[in-house]
């Protein structure tokens, strides 16, 4: 492993921080998540004409730079810094890979040259809103738990004799899902005794769909609430017994190290925010970043944010590090965000102040991809450390 950037990687990361530097401040956010979309249309477009953002990790045979998970990885992170609303993560980094793994050629052909140049965004929805366990990193997604089972509850998807499929349920805490030009959903067919998950393309003009966006607790975050009503829809791929689960779990990982790249980066704009705070407060006379408690807490802080920033440098290299490196990574974060508001004193608790976006960050990704301690423990399970593993988990004291 060559763990220098490359030339290429480090002009990425540094034109991308100018332009966020310059058009994604803290009242520029606050701006972008209450429009109707959750995000700054007219930036979002900067960044996929300008920058290529949504197509970076896509093939250039369809407009894509053909880039790794490091360069994507290395974008959110500066993302991440200015927890930038846009829908770079539920496009780019679960629809997408989803599309490329299991499309047909024609469904490839047709939405990833669009998503490369940001003409459509995407998002993915799974019943339940359990996306954590959906993707593999919190528990076997091949356990059918998360997605009805077949039984009441989740979506259920039937033929409608025409070639077409037709989706009936419910999704809550999609991402962007209120905005998105078309949904992934996961939905069983088959019934309960030969229940099976298949992915299925629904456009947000379908009749039968309805999206509302939900209050949620980071607003920079947009989730929304997805209800399908007989709502047609076009199978992914082809029924030919292709893995969906398996591809889950591999898209799981990837977005891990992403996700972890991204919430290093929201760590690391929280520090740098607090670290500049305290050397222009001042208390009997003097900053208080001149206290040698402050400088313990911050120096702590920034250990804290460099292990986890090597953590998800490597699981960009390697996916199957990708969950743990995300759970090093949100632990990071929610310390950081919470030793910021801390260190920043009593405006650091106001609605005014920027720390407390920090704060909801890292609380709301938690929620959405962990709990940290979940991730690791199926993490450990699946590395045998506690015993033989199954479809429920890890079976202890069983030796392997």
């Amino acid at each position: 492993m060559d763990a220098a950037f490359t030339a290429e990687q480090d002009e990425i990361r540094r034109t991308l921080r100018d332009l966020l530097t310059k058009h994604a401040g803290p009242g520029e956010v606050r701006a972008a998540v209450r429009t109707a979309e959750g995000h700054d249309p007219a930036l979002w477009h900067r960044l996929a004409q300008e920058l290529g953002l949504p197509g970076l990790a896509i093939a250039e045979e369809y407009g894509g730079a053909g880039c790794t998970a490091t360069e994507l990885a290395l974008a959110c992170e500066e993302t991440g810094r200015a927890l930038l609303p846009s829908p770079l993560l539920a496009t780019a980094v679960l629809a997408a890979p989803l599309i490329a793994a299991l499309g047909t050629p024609e469904q490839r052909a047709e939405l990833l040259p669009r998503i490369a140049d940001g003409t459509l965004t995407a998002t993915l929805a799974v019943p339940g809103g359990s996306m954590a366990a959906a993707l593999g990193l919190t528990a076997d997604n091949r356990a059918a738990a998360w997605a009805g089972g077949g039984r009441a509850g989740g979506i259920q998807a039937r033929p409608d004799g025409g070639g077409g499929w037709r989706l009936y349920g419910e999704a809550d805490r999609v991402l962007d899902g209120h905005s998105a030009g078309f949904l992934l959903v996961a939905a069983h067919t088959g019934g309960y005794p030969r229940s099976r998950t298949l992915l299925f393309l629904v456009s947000a003009e379908a009749e039968g769909l309805a999206r509302t966006r939900l209050t949620s607790m980071d607003e920079t975050r947009p989730l929304a609430r997805i209800e399908l009503r007989d709502a047609a829809a076009r199978l992914l791929g082809a029924d030919d017994g292709t893995d969906v689960c398996g591809a889950l779990a591999d898209t799981g990982s990837r977005a891990a190290a992403v996700l972890a790249a991204e919430a290093v980066g929201a760590a690391a704009g929280a520090l740098e925010q607090t670290v500049a705070y305290v050397k222009e407060r001042e208390q009997f006379g003097r900053a208080i970043g001149s206290f040698q408690a402050v400088k313990h807490r911050l120096a702590d802080l920034y250990v804290r944010v460099e292990a986890a920033r090597s953590a998800a440098y490597y699981a960009a290299w390697d996916a199957a590090a990708g969950p743990l490196a995300l759970a090093q990574a949100l632990e990071a974060a929610r310390i950081v965000a919470g030793e910021a508001v801390q260190l920043h004193g009593g405006i650091g608790f106001t609605w005014e102040h920027e720390a407390h976006l920090y704060v909801k960050r890292a609380a709301a990704d938690e929620l959405l991809f962990g709990p940290v301690h979940r991730l690791r423990d199926h993490a450990a399970g699946r590395a045998g450390l506690f015993g033989a593993v199954t479809a429920d988990g890890p079976v202890h004291g069983v030796a392997v």
